[in-house]
């Protein structure tokens, strides 16, 4: 194939349809990937997290499910004055921007009482150190008992007038009492000094070897 015949090729219509046709792919292609990825990954795409606190798990789902987002459970908490099953958080928080598609983690209401366990502070830590690790436990503790003995030291613990152990379960909303020393001895542990009475005392010079034998000491 000589030059002439070369350059001539290029004047064929049918050869630069088909590198019309293999642009226009190619083009295609592109674009395609393109906004594919872009819809697949909802780029640009944020939505305020809508407050649906206060509202029940079903109401919640049904409006965030509308809008694009999964759902999850991760825990429950507890608030007296809520219902069973109400919407107590959420994470991301609300009026936050997210991307549709993402899940949202709920915290829901209990719908029984907790209880906590009681630990082992009965004769065991000072007023002050039980106190301190009940409340962080989430315990109610009301105000000291004073009992007789050992000044703030804790004997006993109480709830609704019963005594409780180390293991008894409790209700968050129950108050508990500690039973502390006041710092006062029971009388019946007092102790009594009088002045001692010596009988058969020997004489002045009764002594042998420098030791005074036979006597007794009467209280």
């Amino acid at each position: 194939m000589n030059g002439k015949e070369f350059l001539s090729k290029f004047k064929s219509s049918f050869l630069w349809a088909n590198l019309l046709a293999m642009a226009l792919v190619v083009v295609v292609c592109v674009m395609g990937i393109k906004y594919g990825l872009d819809t697949y990954t909802h780029h640009g795409e944020a939505i305020s997290i809508p407050d649906v606190r206060r509202r029940t798990f079903d109401d919640a789902e049904k409006i965030l499910s509308s809008l694009g987002f999964n759902v999850v459970v991760v825990d429950t908490g507890y608030v007296k004055t809520l219902p069973a099953d109400a919407v107590l958080e959420l994470s991301p928080e609300v009026g936050q921007k997210v991307k549709t598609g993402r899940t949202i983690y709920l915290t829901i209401n209990a719908a029984d009482t907790p209880v906590l366990t009681m630990p082992d502070v009965i004769d065991n830590c000072s007023y002050r150190e039980a106190q301190a690790k009940l409340t962080a436990m989430g315990f109610l503790v009301g105000d000291p008992k004073y009992v007789t003995g050992e000044k703030d030291w804790v004997y006993g613990v109480e709830c609704n007038g019963k005594s409780l152990a180390a293991g008894d379960r409790v209700s968050i909303e129950d108050k508990i009492v500690l039973q502390i020393g006041s710092g006062q001895r029971d009388a019946n542990d007092s102790v009594v000094v009088t002045d001692a009475v010596y009988v058969n005392m020997p004489e002045r010079g009764d002594v042998n070897g420098g030791e005074v034998d036979n006597f007794q000491v009467v209280e």
